[in-house]
């Protein structure tokens, strides 16, 4: 995990005392200063002292209340049009997470390749890994875990395709770069004809010179039997982190060198910021070429924020293009005018933020202004930027608690009163209100005004025609309730603890909190605790529609696709009103979270499932949820806009929003677990010299009702090389995009296309890099950029994922679960999630500090005398081999062996470092994790065993080494 820490930055010119900005006889200097903390006093900030170590600005750290916010991870994919002078095409994500973090940029490799005049030789080609191909075995096709396929073409695409374009041709017959066909986006237009899978190609099919003769009259396939030493630089996941961790751990990464890589996401490291907001954003590319854009970049890190204030007046703005004031405007005329580095207009600049330049024409109050000098600010909004030209009002939390039979029998509903007692002492600002409902087929509203001795319980019965029955005491300030409060959640279990209503209404519940908020002219979330699909006569009443014939089929498309009406009206309603919903579900049987979850997706919002709950087994693990779920720090009501310089521009976005328009992201609530995709279209020849320059910029209100301006900007560098773009890719920003692109997918295409599309795309990436970049060598080998050494090994995961396996013996609200989790996901958790985390705990150093370091995901990793810890940031395992010493079980569970195991207590030191380990790892992750304990050939271990992804999947999809197999088979097929 990277930790982004505020560095100081050595000035570049020496800012002149007692300037401040404000020069005597040009315009007068505002009476306050021009920026401060978050939520904190007016405050200046002097001259930068010179000296090398020296911090130009004092950072306050940042207030709890209305700080710490991780906005957004924007994802930028830039891809291209058909313009005649684009020579190339490649892929680039930004990641741009808006909490006080670190931008980093990752390279992507092209993805659509017109003809051109010549191919290009890039001087010196980036690093590559080989794999060679010497020994072949034959096996059933069925071997490669993957649907079956039909007979390959040189061509993947049908000509008449939108995904098809010009064939491959051979060397002797390419004048220019080899064109990849249709891989200007991951899923654009209708699939392409014939089936999808993992079947190679039919007998007797020769491959090109180099490669063995396939036996004739099998259906064979290529594997390896053994492995080379060449091998292991491609296979080894591990070894990539720990070599990035050794060789860039612990340092400070300067966001000023444009186009550099930066360490790994898993790796720690410390952010400088020098003008870029590579502190908060992520590139899949960090070079450009001058006729294709590709950015990619993620936010991270935990620099304070620095806010400007320009009073009255608000931000400073492009007059044209309506950029805000940044690094990358340039002033003319003595600091009289500025240009934009955005569209090239000149504007005047203001009279009140006139400054004289200096010999380098740099402004001499640079390093007093972040808005100058940081990639990363944020600007004080003034009333032409809130609703209504009205100041934001403090947001309010709604808890709403389904009291049907099915909660109150299994004590949920007493569990959510008892932790809500003391849980509202942590809001993450004092000066949020609260409101309280409970529903089944009727909802109970209730007045809890701090002037009552008891409260007041009002029902509405009539759901079709929702309403609030009282405006004044509902939503009130915990602490001057809190009497009234915690007599209120004493009585709820008591009150329901008769009833038998199993019905419950979930539409109407949404619809009461947006007027509840809409009534208190405030944004805020609703907390929401369901049990059951929504069989009650009411508007969004729900039918089980969940059809295992469908798996596999055409139709299979329907189960995730959301039963829109009424809940898309909801969904736009919440948005409109800054309300954000959190779904906490608690079900014993299917409950359509395709559709219950579609309104929290699209509002900001999470959703987190207990199947079968019980409150001795899953009570902590909820509790933690919920806590962690109402104390993090987030904003409301927040729309964003991505700027570029010319020659790209944003097109598309993915993620937990809604969009009204083409230009800006709707977001009812933004934190720091979200995370936004943005595809970029690429439209002319970029500059080599200017570079490609963007500006995120997200409008929000604080915690404590403030109006805001995040911005992050970001300059990507432009090269000729084609080599270059490889150089600079990295993979987990990459396998993100890839993820995301095929969950949206995968709703209006059967699973077979998305995932041939996937492998389609990686294999013309691969073949691109080895027909121009890679130097001469067998045919027999398989040769990756070094950047993308473990890019087969994600995909490969990607495709054994749950929602795009197609099995029937995996539940369908499991899979929708993870198809809305993961649409929100950053780069660090998609990264854990296709590659877990596997700890061997069994050698552990308990005198040390240091977590053991982390095994391939595999089966051979496994010892039968081992112990090992499993996390993908959503589940957590404890492996114990059959044969584990009894020593080592009796000095952490206290027990004398395995069949009296459970989890360990804290009354040793092994224990406690088994504790440390697991807490650790829990604090790293936006959810919390239970933890289940795992033996060795037990009934348990199936749930333990579909995370070694490198093996073959238990319900479908191949080991890693078949997958080498085809990929490599696919790019031959590819190259001939």
């Amino acid at each position: 995990m990277s930790q982004q820490g505020y560095v100081a930055t050595p000035p570049y010119s020496q800012a002149q005392p007692g300037m401040g900005g404000y020069p005597a006889g040009f315009g007068s200097a505002p009476s306050q200063p021009l920026y401060r903390q978050y939520g904190g006093p007016p405050q200046s900030f002097p001259a930068p002292p010179t000296g090398k170590d020296t911090c130009l600005w004092s950072p306050i750290p940042p207030v709890k209340s209305s700080v710490d916010l991780l906005f957004l991870l924007v994802l930028v994919y830039i891809y291209s049009t058909e313009a005649p002078q684009l020579r190339y095409t490649s892929m680039q994500y930004v990641i741009v997470r808006l909490h006080s973090c670190s931008v980093l940029k990752v390279d992507h490799p092209p993805l659509a390749f017109p003809a051109g005049p010549g191919p290009v030789q890039s001087p010196q080609a980036p690093p590559t890994s080989h794999l060679t191909q010497q020994q072949f075995q034959t096996a059933p096709p069925t071997a490669m875990g993957h649907p079956p396929m039909g007979p390959h073409s040189s061509q993947m695409a049908h000509p008449q395709s939108p995904l098809a374009g010009p064939t491959m041709a051979g060397p002797q017959s390419m004048g220019g770069p080899p064109p990849m066909g249709g891989m200007g986006r991951p899923f654009p237009g209708p699939p392409p004809p014939g089936a999808g899978g993992f079947q190679q190609p039919g007998p007797g099919a020769a491959g090109p010179p180099g490669h063995p003769q396939q036996l004739q009259g099998t259906d064979s396939r290529v594997t390896w039997k053994a492995l080379l030493p060449t091998m292991q630089p491609l296979l080894v996941q591990t070894q990539v982190i720990e070599d990035d961790q050794a060789k860039r751990g612990g340092q400070v990464y300067t966001t000023n060198l444009r186009g550099q890589v930066p360490p790994l996401v898993t790796t720690d490291y410390t952010v400088q910021d020098q003008g870029k907001a590579q502190e908060y954003q992520r590139t899949v590319l960090q070079t450009c070429r001058p006729s294709l854009a590709h950015l990619t970049q993620l936010i991270k890190g935990f620099t304070p924020m620095y806010v400007v204030n320009h009073g009255e007046t608000g931000p400073i703005r492009c007059n044209r293009c309506k950029a805000y004031m940044c690094p990358y405007m340039q002033f003319t005329d003595g600091g009289r005018r500025y240009q934009c580095g955005f569209c090239n207009c000149v504007n005047e600049v203001p009279a009140f933020y006139f400054q004289h330049l200096d010999h380098m024409g740099k402004r001499v109050d640079f390093y007093e202004r972040p808005e100058l000098s940081l990639g990363s600010y944020e600007f004080a909004a003034t009333l032409d930027y809130c609703k209504n030209n009205k100041p934001a009002s403090p947001p309010a939390y709604i808890f709403m608690i389904d009291v049907s039979y099915a909660n109150i029998k299994s004590g949920l509903v007493r569990l959510v009163c008892d932790e809500l007692k003391t849980l509202l002492d942590n809001l993450p600002s004092s000066m949020v209100k609260v409101g309280f409902v409970t529903y089944n087929k009727i909802l109970h509203f209730y007045n809890v005004k701090s002037a009552l001795a008891q409260p007041q319980m009002m029902v509405v019965s009539d759901t079709a025609e929702m309403f609030v029955p009282l405006l004044d005491g509902f939503l009130v300030n915990f602490q001057e309730s809190r009497a009234v409060i915690n007599n209120l959640l004493d009585q709820i279990p008591d009150m329901f603890a008769d009833t038998n209503e199993s019905e419950t209404v979930f539409a109407p519940v949404i619809q009461a909190g947006v007027e509840a908020l809409k009534a208190a002219e405030c944004s805020g979330k609703l907390f929401i605790f369901h049990s059951s699909i929504p069989t009650a006569e009411a508007p969004g009443k729900l039918k089980n529609r969940d059809d295992k014939k469908l798996i596999n089929t055409e139709k299979e498309k329907t189960l995730f696709q959301p039963q829109k009406a009424v809940y898309e009206q909801l969904s736009k309603d919440c948005v409109s009103q800054g309300c954000s919903v959190d779904l906490f579900l608690f079900p014993s049987q299917y409950v359509d979270i395709a559709t219950m979850g579609d309104v929290a997706t699209h509002t900001g919002g999470s959703v987190f499932k207990y199947s079968n709950f019980q409150v001795e087994r899953d009570g902590q693990h909820f509790l933690s949820d919920l806590r962690k779920d109402v104390e993090k720090a987030i904003g409301f009501d927040a729309i964003m806009r991505v700027r570029t310089s010319t020659g790209f521009r944003a097109t598309d976005f993915f993620g937990a929003i809604h969009m009204n328009n083409t230009t800006d992201v709707e977001m009812a609530a933004v934190d720091c677990d979200k995370a936004v995709t943005v595809e970029f279209k690429h439209d002319d020849t970029l500059s080599e010299e200017t570079g490609a320059l963007m500006q995120c910029a997200l409008l929000y209100t604080t915690i404590s009702g403030q109006r805001r301006l995040r911005i992050h900007n970001l300059s990507l560098n432009c090269s000729a090389q084609l080599s270059e773009l490889y150089k600079s890719c990295e993979t987990d920003a990459l396998i993100n995009f890839f993820a995301k692109s095929a969950y949206r997918a995968m709703l209006n295409q059967p699973l077979k296309t998305v995932k041939e599309i996937l492998v389609n795309q990686a294999a013309h990436m691969l073949a691109c890099y080895r027909k121009n970049c890679a130097s001469p060598s067998a045919a027999s080998q398989l040769i990756l950029p070094d950047a993308m050494k473990v890019f087969p090994v994600y995909l490969n995961s990607l495709l054994k994922t749950g929602p795009l396996v197609g099995s029937a013996e995996l539940s369908t609200d499991d899979r929708a679960h993870q198809r809305l989790s993961t649409t929100a996901m950053g780069v660090e958790d998609t990264q854990l999630l296709l590659y877990p985390r596997l700890i061997p705990l069994h050698n552990m150093d308990v005198a040390s500090d240091v977590v053991p370091t982390p095994v391939r995901c595999s089966e051979e990793r496994l010892t039968d005398a081992g112990m090992f810890l499993l996390e993908n940031g959503c589940s957590l395992f404890l492996w114990l081999g059959q044969a584990c010493p009894p020593e080592v079980i009796q000095s952490i569970f206290n027990v004398p062996s395995l069949a009296h195991v459970s989890l360990p207590e804290l009354d040793n030191p092994q224990s406690q470092k088994l504790r440390s380990i697991i807490d650790s790892l829990l604090d790293q992750r936006p959810s919390s994790m239970k933890l289940m304990i795992v033996k060795q050939k037990d009934r348990s271990e199936i749930m333990f065993r579909q995370h070694l992804v490198e093996d073959k999947g238990l319900h479908g999809g191949a080991s890693y080494m078949d997958f080498l197999c085809y990929v490599h088979r696919e790019i031959r097929q590819v190259l001939t």
